[in-house]
């Protein structure tokens, strides 16, 4: 058996026009194609029931836009973000868009993001 660590090392040493030339030889020499599995896959699909989605799970609440009522988004941002300061949260509320969470639950976004645009800011969800 070839020593792999030897071919990985010399793969790794190609340019991207030796590694095309290289996948191309291969091809013609043992009759396959590189694209044909994710054409057969694509193909394939249309009949037999989809994979499913992975839902997400973790969202980031960003604040988009302060509103007219800043003194009341400050407060609300405050209360969002623990150990935030006054000026640190004047300064993350003036310096929209900023993100206020990240990786939060979906429900909690939502209610981040009820409070917020109570207070007059706009907020996003991703």
């Amino acid at each position: 058996m070839a020593d792999l660590n030897k071919i990985v090392e010399e793969l790794s040493g190609l340019t991207v026009m030796e590694v095309a030339e290289l996948v191309k030889s291969l091809e013609t020499k043992w009759g396959v194609s590189a694209a044909a599995p994710v054409a057969a896959a694509a193909a394939g699909g249309g009949g037999a029931a989809a994979a499913p989605v992975e839902e997400k799970t973790e969202f980031d609440v960003i604040l988009t836009e302060a509103g007219a009522n800043k003194i009341g988004v400050i407060k609300e941002v405050r209360g969002v973000v623990p150990g935030l300061g006054l000026a640190e949260a004047k300064k993350l509320v003036e310096s929209a868009p900023q993100t206020l969470k990240e990786g939060v639950k979906k429900e909690e976004a939502e209610e981040i993001k009820k409070k917020m645009e109570a207070a007059g800011a706009k907020v996003t969800i991703k």
